[in-house]
């Protein structure tokens, strides 16, 4: 054996115990990485949504106004009102009706625009961008602008129809109040269509081929081909357009005096949920049976989206397995 040989230093072997150190480390990052990255929306939802909500359902067992310290804990008392208030629940079945009646037509209207405006048209981008706009607008303005069109004495809608000799129609009241609140819903339909123009731009083009060569017509085409692909789409809209349609406070912007003192004028037929909520809040200063209501109306939506995800199961088609393990 040589000097080299016996001098040479043994080369270095990592160990099973330090390679397994290193991995955990190495995971140990990664777990940091994760939650500093997610830490500003984990704060804003504690800060925002869960104190919010835990202090909304204390204060739906109490009395509290909002003003007065002169407030008591009642238990369920603001439930078991709520549960025997007609007011209640007829305001309930507007919102309901009025949420299977604006929710299938935004849809179909959003995705009957996004057909048209998916194929090869001139100007389709400004097409596009001109009946996208009207969903950017803030509600408050939307509101005000379809007051001031529908007013009854200076609507720019009730001038069109004097000027062909027709009498000025009270759009904002009874029976015509819920016409101008689904306008305000299906005028903002851009939105859909833009989620369904993805949608649709997502659609193998192949499978529209091969169902011409077969002889297929384009409405066979759309019913059997582009409609079960796009199905996850349409429960996306379905879940949240439901969700936005109870909780509408438009009826309020809509309504001849258009604040808090102007409730009680919101027509008979625009007199949704929340319309019933918001009176209880800041007309009634019923903090504790306003906030019952609302934890009521969170636990029906919670209800009827499990529901909507449970029987559409089987009629909504997946490219990926949404409950494959990775």
């Amino acid at each position: 054996m040589t000097v080299d040989q016996m001098t040479a230093t043994p080369a270095r072997t990592e160990t099973p115990p330090a390679r397994e150190k290193r991995g955990t480390t190495m995971v140990a990052r990664r777990h940091r990485a994760f939650y500093m990255f997610t830490s500003p929306w984990i704060i804003g939802f504690v800060l925002l949504t869960v104190i919010p909500m835990g202090y909304a359902l204390w204060l739906s067992f109490t009395t509290f106004d909002g003003i007065s310290p002169h407030w008591r804990f009642i238990g369920l008392g603001n439930y078991r009102e709520l549960m025997g208030d007609p007011v209640t629940w007829d305001a309930l079945g507007r919102s309901g009706l009025f949420a299977v009646t604006s929710v299938p037509l935004s849809i179909a209207a959003g995705l009957g625009l996004a057909v048209l405006l998916n194929r090869p048209v001139k100007a389709r981008g400004l097409f596009r961008t001109l009946i996208y706009l009207p969903a950017v607008v803030p509600p408050v303005g939307a509101g005000l602008a379809f007051k001031a069109l529908f007013d009854q004495n200076s609507g720019a809608t009730n001038g069109v129809l004097t000027f062909f000799g027709i009498d000025a129609v009270g759009w904002l009241a009874d029976p015509y109040a819920r016409y101008v609140l689904l306008m305000t819903v299906l005028w903002a339909a851009g939105n859909i269509m833009i989620i369904s123009l993805a949608g649709l731009q997502d659609v193998p083009r192949e499978l529209h081929e091969a169902a011409k060569l077969d002889g297929a017509s384009a409405w066979r085409t759309f019913r059997s081909i582009t409609v079960p692909l796009l199905s996850p789409v349409l429960l996306f809209q379905t879940v949240t357009g439901m969700i936005a349609s109870v909780q509408t406070i438009m009826p309020l912007l809509l309504a001849p005096l258009g604040d808090t003192s102007g409730i009680t004028t919101v027509p008979q037929s625009n007199y949704l949920y929340m319309m019933h909520v918001f009176a209880q809040y800041f007309a009634l200063g019923r903090y504790g049976y306003a906030s019952a209501l609302l934890w009521v109306l969170f636990v029906i939506i919670l209800a009827v989206t499990g529901l909507l995800f449970r029987f559409t199961s089987g009629a909504v088609f997946y490219n990926v397995d949404p409950e494959a393990k990775k």
